[in-house]
């Protein structure tokens, strides 16, 4: 059915907006690519296409600040046609898609291309984020100002921190004009360098190079002080240790304007996992010496999966708004990649198409509340770009971005099966509890799971009754 030019009806859902303290059952009509109505009975009209959302939930569309889509020039990895039904798959609207590709979102003329591609070939809307400096090499500020211009959200130079603070606080004052974040990838690659996993008792016990704490805190540390210094917005990318969350806590105390987020991974994976072990089972006992064979080289990310204390500091941050916003991080890498000894294996986890059903374990086990987590996946990423007045709500006259969803559904991740060219994550074979069934993208039918009923009406005038 094309459903692209017809008006939509969602019949009955469980509406949730926690940006405006909605949750009720009801209705919402779009049109045009825009919510025309929202909440209450809304009386079905001739010729609309009708979603039965009885018993689902309802949402803003998710925003996920901090995705790697690999194109131009990583398409074994992915592609933003790939990429982008998989964000739909895992019910996410709009990506923010990082700038570390070759040519590298560095300039004016590379920020086009990405945009006229996923206008032409993306099924979410997708923003660019643009280097901070040129090339990605630190050494020289990019034109940031072209960037702005040309239609980027922010500045990274993820996966590299800018090591020189002098060059960073430049840039940080060249953001501070502009009004955009730098999304700010902290690692001191001088204590990180050539590590594998967390430094600790796992990395001891296999003796295998580690990546200590210190390694990111020293350099999130570094960067909140230039953040007050200069006023601008700094936004910390996937934290993943208790010593940054206390200090971007000190931070926001003392009103330095920096935000953070965290990923799926690192709110319910540890340190362990690079043995296969999943969270909860007992890992007081560790072998020293494990073959190389046992690792999963799909736990291997940066940063890394840090001890089960990190993991509970970082959701009690999520909770107390510390950290104001889950990002994916989706880091797609092919098989190869992968498939080799763990010192070899790239960094990085596929994340868009697990990171929903993910999140619902902590839910189901009531670490987090679910207006926590819709909160963290809609509006709050939504402020930290400027866009919350049109992303991540519902509200009359915004685009039209809903995200539906049951909670309760139980299915089974198969990496076989994902959009996504990257096979690599750690979930694969696991049940999880809580499944996106539709994504809708300005008023556009992305993704829809066989078990949506979805009808096109005939009626003349039809109540709910």
């Amino acid at each position: 059915m094309d459903t692209e030019s017809l008006p939509l009806l969602v019949r009955r859902g469980h509406i949730v907006d926690p940006s405006q303290a909605i949750d009720q059952v009801g209705d919402l009509l779009l049109c045009e690519g825009r919510i025309v109505r929202s909440g209450g009975e809304i009386l079905i009209q001739p010729g609309q296409v009708v979603i039965d959302a009885t018993g689902l939930m309802v949402c803003p569309g998710f925003v996920d600040l901090h995705c790697h889509l690999r194109e131009p020039g990583f398409e074994d990895k992915e592609t933003i046609a790939t990429g982008t039904k998989a964000a739909a798959i895992g019910g996410f609207a709009t990506v923010c898609c990082m700038a570390n590709t070759n040519p590298p979102l560095d300039n004016q003329i590379v920020v086009d291309w990405v945009r006229q591609k996923a206008s032409k070939e993306g099924s979410v809307n997708v923003l660019p984020i643009g280097c901070v400096t040129k090339g990605r090499k630190g050494e020289e500020i990019c034109d940031l100002a072209e960037l702005a211009e040309a239609g980027v959200i922010a500045f990274s130079d993820d996966g590299d921190a800018v090591s020189n603070s002098q060059i960073m606080r430049h840039a940080l004052d060249c953001c501070h004009t502009l009004g955009l974040p730098i999304i700010d990838h902290c690692e001191d690659k001088g204590l990180s360098n050539d590590g594998i996993i967390n430094e600790g008792r796992v990395s001891s016990k296999l003796r295998l190079k580690g990546i200590p704490a210190a390694a990111e805190e020293t350099m999130v540390a570094r960067d909140l002080a230039l953040a007050q210094l200069t006023g601008a917005k700094l936004h910390i990318a996937h934290v993943s240790t208790c010593g940054s969350v206390k200090l971007i806590r000190q931070a926001k105390e003392n009103g330095i304007s920096v935000t953070a987020e965290v990923t799926p991974h690192h709110l319910t994976l540890t340190e362990e996992r690079i043995l296969g072990k999943k969270w909860g089972e007992n890992s007081n006992v560790i072998a020293s010496g494990a073959k190389q064979s046992r690792y999963d080289t799909n736990a291997k990310v940066n940063p890394p999966l840090r001890t089960r204390a990190d993991v509970e500091c970082l959701i009690e941050a999520l909770k107390d708004g510390v950290i104001d916003a889950i990002a994916t991080d989706h880091a797609p890498h092919t098989l190869a990649d992968k498939n080799c000894e763990l010192k070899l294996a790239a960094f990085g986890i596929s994340g868009f198409e697990t990171a929903f059903g993910c999140l619902m374990t902590l839910v189901h086990e009531g670490q987090i509340s679910l207006a926590t987590l819709i909160s963290k996946l809609t509006n709050e990423p939504a402020k930290i770009i400027g866009r919350s007045d049109e992303l991540g709500i519902f509200k009359v006259g915004t685009p039209a971005n809903i995200t539906i969803f049951n909670p309760d559904e139980e299915w089974i991740v198969d990496s076989r099966s994902f959009a996504s060219k990257g096979r690599n994550t750690p979930f694969d074979g696991h049940r999880f509890k809580g499944k996106v069934v539709a994504t809708i993208v300005n008023g556009r039918i992305v993704y829809m799971d066989d078990s949506l009923v979805i009808a096109r009406s005939e009626a003349t005038k039809e109540s709910h009754g």
